[in-house]
C-alpha cells in the first residue's frame, strides 16, 4: 500500500472475513481491493485489539492513538535496525520484486501494486529471469524438425527431409502428421 492509503485506513474498509482490504479511491482513481494473505491476517487481528469499534483509524500506537504517518518513526527504526540507505518506498519495491521472484505474472503485480499501466510493473520484469527460461523450455514438447520429441530420441529410418517447392509460412522445419519431416526449399 501507498503510505496514504495505509495511514488513512480505517476498520470499516477491512474485511477479516473474506481477507480484503478496500481502498474506495487509490491514486489511479479506481477502487482496489488488496487480499490479505495469512501473515498480513495475523498482523491485522493483532491491530484490531488495540482499536475502538467503528470507522476509526487501523494504525495506531500501543496507546490506541492513530499514526500520521511513518516519518516520525521509520528512519529511526532503519537506524535501529543497522540498514542504511532505505526510504519508505523500498518496501513496495521489495513487495514488488518478492512476487516477480516467486513467479507472480507481472498483470497480477501490477494489480496488487494498484499501478494504472502494465509500463510501471515493468520495471521489475529483469528479477525473474526463470520466468522466460520456463517460457522457452515449454517448446520442448514440441517436435522439432529432427524428428525428436520430449525424452525421445530421433528415428532416422522413419523421417526424412522434404524440400518444399512453394515459399513456407515459416524458415523452420516443421513436422506433419506423417512423420515426414519438411523444411523450406531455401534451407540447404
Amino acid at each position: 500500500m501507498r503510505p496514504s492509503e495505509q495511514y488513512g485506513l480505517t476498520w470499516n474498509r477491512v474485511d477479516l472475513v473474506r481477507r480484503q482490504i478496500t481502498l474506495p479511491k487509490s491514486k489511479n482513481g479506481k477502487t482496489r481491493h488488496i487480499p490479505l494473505n495469512s501473515a498480513s491476517l495475523a498482523a491485522f487481528k493483532a491491530l484490531r485489539v488495540r482499536s475502538s469499534d467503528g470507522p476509526c483509524p487501523v494504525f495506531v500506537n500501543m496507546l490506541g492513538e492513530p499514526l500520521k504517518g511513518y516519518k516520525h518513526w521509520f528512519d529511526l527504526a532503519v537506524s535501529e535496525a543497522g540498514l542504511t540507505d532505505f526510504p519508505w518506498y523500498c518496501l513496495r519495491h521489495t513487495f514488488a520484486s518478492r512476487l516477480v521472484m516467486a513467479g507472480v505474472d507481472l498483470r497480477t503485480v501490477a494489480e496488487l501494486m494498484g499501478h494504472k499501466t502494465i509500463q510501471m510493473t515493468m520495471r521489475y520484469a529483469h528479477l525473474a529471469p526463470q520466468h522466460n527460461l520456463a517460457a522457452v523450455e515449454r517448446l520442448v514438447s514440441f517436435k522439432s524438425y529432427s524428428g525428436e520429441s520430449e525424452g525421445e530420441p530421433a528415428d532416422s529410418s522413419r523421417s526424412e527431409l522434404v524440400m518444399l517447392e512453394e515459399p513456407s509460412a515459416t524458415i523452420t522445419a516443421t513436422a506433419v502428421e506423417s512423420e515426414t519431416m519438411v523444411a523450406p526449399a531455401n534451407v540447404q
